[in-house]
């Protein structure tokens, strides 16, 4: 019996890990991603915050028609950015949740072969034991009868 475990799926098992491993990384990637999106998000909403409360006219002053067009146009503008990069995120969001499922995955499927080669490790170990034990006990015997026979 050999004495050295051999585990007769570790090639799987290796490459149920790298998958693991590249699953994590494109997780990380997407979440970088959705981080991105969620900044470019929050500089729209103050930007359009600042538009829209930014020095109110004075109520004497003679109104000019084409600056109040324009900035309402520039708040316009802001509001449909400000949606676009809302709707990002909302994807960037559902790609993470997309990632984090086939982490979990790749998790599942190397974790079964972790615990299968554990247990195969364990019954080694014990077969491994036991042989030692009928090898003493047959040194025993062996000295036993020696001593009987002298």
């Amino acid at each position: 019996m050999k004495e050295r475990f051999d585990f007769g799926l570790e090639r799987v098992r290796r490459v149920r890990v790298h998958d693991e491993d590249r699953a994590k990384e494109a997780l990380a990637a997407s979440l970088a991603h959705r981080e991105r999106h969620e900044a470019r998000l929050q500089a729209v909403a103050a930007q359009l915050e600042s538009a829209r409360f930014a020095a109110p006219l004075a109520a004497e002053a003679a109104v000019d028609v084409a600056a109040l067009r324009a900035r309402q146009a520039y708040v316009e503008r802001l509001e449909r950015t400000r949606l676009v990069a809302a709707l990002e995120v909302d994807r960037a969001d559902a790609e993470v949740d997309a990632r984090r499922t086939v982490v979990t995955a790749a998790s599942r499927k190397r974790e079964v072969l972790d615990r299968l080669r554990d247990r195969q490790a364990a019954a080694h170990r014990l077969e491994i034991a036991r042989a030692e034990g009928v090898r003493l006990d047959e040194i025993a015997l062996q000295g036993h009868l020696r001593a009987k026979a002298a």
